[in-house]
């Protein structure tokens, strides 16, 4: 109003004065015009302009360090204090962003949004996870460029952010011509080799604990075998004993007693990740702030990510929700746009992250869940009388994962498919009475995740009898023979590999002729092992969708003609049919290799050795290990199958086809009922 007041009085001067000046009095009407189009517009630009940088430049404001509440599994707020008191070696102001890490999101773009909007010169640092992904220097004299180069390099990938941090400031206070020698050095010495990783998984663990246990029966048990074959010879060959017989038996305990006591030494390990403890402060945080939120506006966007709803977009959002409330059967939709990471207080799991929210917030109603970063959508009824059944099963796949379009838009069309899904609940039918989700499983207990077993545990019992197994028989021979002829057997064989196995011998890059002839072992042992009617439960499903994809003839699955994703679906769900026989229920494929076996977990690996690309997949033990142990390698585990538009090039799994085999990362379930909707199976 003041701009259009101010354009009115010059335009009034301009009429009243008609002068000599004519071009002067055009000119300045020309300039109050333009000011009043731009005071009119500065508005609506505001309106649609990102709250990312704004929000994380009011943190800083408060306090020079900011560390996110969303990763209190890996990095918990109460580290704080430890970030600050090594950013004051940097002998410059420095700021500290710890933040999740986001797809898509220059980080020294943001750092320099957020110091324009903070005011302050200084040193800017984003920690994004464990690693320091970015720094920059403003108005002060800090070699940012080489500390990150130098931290990149020489340290393991596990580090953790503290250590590198640590590291990162190290650099810094070298001044900047060490630190430039410092990066030039660490450039030379790791070009091709990286550093060690400092921490082992629980697998590696377990090898540790079975290692001690075989050598603990395996050796002392060799010296009185050895002991006693020579002193047969001695006999054969008529010599005198001359070794008094307390030796050998004291031989064998000393060296018992040597392997307990030098193994804990050896293996010192007590930590599988640099990760602390977080306190109770910080594994509710999150939750409290999202359900504070929601209190204040049932829309919650997650300040600290990348916005992805617009002005109308959420206008319209909140239109439909109010709507839905006020319509019969309706009732409150809470919608939170909040990242759902592993190293979250729930672990990823966006069912108990609403079941909190919920419970904080203190009200019924659907508690939809839309992760900015991977563009997924999950939906929850708390107490409203909607059919829980479809919100569950039947709600598409367009939006709850997207499309391709979505998945190439920066934010995966959010709110288009939360406008379609305000539509679906519209359509929900209505139940007579509230319906409610059941209540979750808990997260692992974070004090628990990144600790240990004890070395003597676990593995350390099995390698006692493994021990003692291999001296009696002098393992190295015969175990070298045994396998060979087990071997010979199992390629003559059409019987399926053991379980345990396959993420060890099951290719990442198989021949037609592999997955024919496992297709068919494994779909005729599946077969077989129905006995009675009875057993037509679970695994049932899972061989009557293997028959539906082979069009009901067991020998399709040795024809030429059966495309290799189709023959990958047929193994995935004998594997799993065979398991359900056995009791098994896991619902988990390995989203790495499907030729892997069931998957224990979820977990965010690397899906491109170029670049940092993400997905949330479900993992077998030996990936999940290979994830946290070297994430660099999973891309070079992926199931890659040829690409059917140029067959000489092979391409992961879910991206040569739109078939069934494309659900795997979603669960055995959906991997079924995508093999009828395919056929028209209902």
């Amino acid at each position: 109003m003041r701009a259009v007041t101010t354009n009115d009085a010059c335009a009034a001067g301009i009429w009243a004065r008609r002068d000599g000046r004519t071009r002067v009095l055009r000119l300045l009407f020309a300039i109050c015009s333009l000011a009043a189009l731009f005071a009119t517009a500065t508005p609506a630009d505001a309106a649609d302009s990102p709250t990312q940088a704004a929000y994380l430049a009011d943190r800083l404001r408060e306090n020079p360090v900011y560390v996110t509440d969303q990763l209190p599994r890996e990095v918990p707020r109460s580290t704080a204090p430890d970030f600050a008191r090594l950013a004051k070696k940097t002998g410059v102001p420095t700021y500290v962003l710890v933040l999740p890490m986001q797809s898509g999101t220059d980080g020294e773009q943001l750092l320099g949004a957020v110091h324009d909007r903070l005011g302050r010169e200084g040193l800017y640092v984003l920690i994004e996870g464990t690693d320091v992904a970015a720094a920059t220097a403003y108005g002060v004299r800090a070699p940012a460029d080489a500390a990150v180069t130098v931290t990149l390099y020489e340290l393991a990938s596990d580090a953790g952010p503290l250590l590198s941090f640590e590291h990162f400031v190290d650099v810094i206070a070298q001044g900047g011509e060490q630190a430039t020698a410092s990066a030039e050095a660490a450039r030379e010495t790791y070009r091709d080799d990286e550093p060690a990783e400092m921490y082992i998984g629980p697998s590696d663990r377990r090898n540790q604990s079975f290692l001690t246990g075989s050598l603990l029966t395996g050796v002392p048990l060799l010296i009185v075998l050895t002991a006693g074959f020579v002193r047969r010879s001695r006999r054969r060959a008529g010599a005198e004993r001359r070794v008094p017989r307390w030796v050998v038996p004291g031989a064998a305990v000393l060296t018992a007693a040597a392997i307990a006591l030098t193994a804990p030494v050896v293996f010192d390990q007590t930590k599988s990740s640099a990760a602390q403890p977080p306190t109770p402060a910080d594994l509710s945080a999150r939750v409290e702030r999202v359900a504070a939120g929601l209190k204040q506006d049932p829309v919650y966007a997650d300040p600290e990510s990348p916005r992805v709803l617009g002005s109308r977009q959420l206008d319209r959002l909140h239109e439909r929700i109010r709507d839905f409330r006020r319509s019969d059967g309706g009732g409150p939709v809470y919608v939170s746009v909040v990242p759902q990471t592993p190293e979250s207080e729930s672990a990823g799991d966006a069912g108990l992250f609403t079941a909190a929210v919920h419970a904080k917030v203190g009200e019924d109603g659907v508690y939809v869940v839309a992760d900015p970063d991977d563009g997924t959508i999950d939906v929850y009824n708390h107490g409203l009388r909607l059919d829980s059944n479809r919100l569950s099963f039947d709600l598409p796949d367009s939006v709850t994962f997207g499309d391709s379009r979505a998945d190439e838009a920066d934010d995966h069309l959010l709110g288009e498919r939360l406008d379609a899904l305000m539509t679906f609940l519209d359509k929900t039918p209505r139940t007579d009475r509230p319906q409610s989700e059941s209540a979750p499983a808990a997260a692992p207990r974070a004090a628990d995740e990144n600790t240990l077993p004890p070395l003597f545990a676990t593995d350390f019992w099995p390698g006692l009898f493994v021990g003692a197994f291999a001296a009696l028989l002098l393992a190295g021979v015969v175990a070298g023979l045994t396998w060979g002829a087990g071997g010979l057997l199992r390629w003559r064989s059409p019987a399926p590999e053991p379980a345990h196995g396959l993420p060890l011998t099951a290719p990442t890059e198989p021949s037609a002729s592999y997955l024919r002839r496992t297709a068919y072992a494994e779909l005729s042992t599946l077969a077989r092992g129905f006995t009675s009617e009875e057993e037509r439960g679970r695994a049932w499903d899972h061989l009557d969708a293997a028959m539906l994809l082979v069009d009901g003839d067991l020998d399709r699955a040795r024809d030429a003609d059966t495309d290799p994703a189709t023959l990958v679906a047929v193994i995935v769900l004998a594997r799993a049919g065979r398991a359900a026989l056995a009791g098994d229920t896991t619902d988990l494929c390995c989203g790495v290799n499907p030729l892997h076996g069931p998957g224990v977990s979820r977990h965010h690996v690397r899906v491109s050795a170029e670049g940092a690309a993400r997905r949330l997949l479900p993992v077998c033990e030996f990936c999940r290990n290979t994830a946290i142990a070297a994430p660099r390698d999973i891309p070079g585990n992926l199931l890659k199958l040829p690409d059917p538009s140029s067959g000489s090039t092979r391409l992961p799994y879910y991206d040569v086809t739109d078939g069934p085999l494309a659900a795997v990362p979603h669960g055995i379930a959906r991997l079924i009922d995508k093999v009828r909707e395919t056929a028209g199976v209902h």
